[in-house]
């Protein structure tokens, strides 16, 4: 391939329709990225004597060397105080059949204690955090940076332990705001 042709434009040279629309929000927004399928998981910490935890697909894979995942927290959430205290905690991906585990850790207003006491869990070697049984995967983290990013914080954690089934089950994944499956 030739200079001139590895500088020439791969798609298409017109402008992306509402790339400069005034009109962009919040609402827009989120209905734009809701069409962006993601896995879904229960991130875990311990804190304040107690367990903390709350669904979330906000979840990305960093680094391989070191092995990092990051995890986006809103700042007015009360999980986002217990992760950046505590330094440690948790991420359960989640299988289909666990679509209860995941709106319940996403109901607003549920009781602060006891959200994990009707949900099967075990600690994490590691940290001790807890780690739900009959996930896809689990990993345990230690916090190496916490980023603000407009209304959330951005914590970057190293993974210090993982586990996966060796016959995982259909994953669950949110698309377009509703849980669904993924065989």
């Amino acid at each position: 391939m030739s200079a001139a042709d590895a500088a020439r434009p791969l798609g298409p040279t017109a402008p992306v329709p509402g790339a400069a629309d005034p009109a962009v929000d919040a609402d827009r927004f989120r209905l734009a990225l809701g069409r962006f399928a993601t896995g879904v998981t229960v991130l875990t910490t311990f804190s304040d004597g107690h367990d903390h935890a709350m669904t979330a697909n906000a979840v990305t894979s960093v680094s391989v060397d070191p092995l990092l995942v990051l995890v986006c927290v809103e700042l007015d959430a009360r999980f986002h105080d217990a992760i950046t205290e505590s330094g440690v905690w948790g991420i359960s991906i989640l299988g289909a059949e666990q679509r209860a585990v995941a709106q319940w850790l996403s109901t607003q207003g549920r009781p602060l204690h006891g959200q994990l006491d009707r949900i099967p869990h075990h600690r994490g070697t590691a940290t001790g955090v807890a780690l739900l049984d009959g996930a896809l995967a689990t990993l345990e983290l230690r916090t190496t940076a916490v980023h603000p990013a407009g209304d959330h914080s951005i914590v970057v954690g190293e993974v210090v332990s993982l586990a996966s089934t060796e016959h995982p089950a259909d994953a669950l994944v949110y698309y377009r705001s509703r849980y669904q499956t993924l065989k």
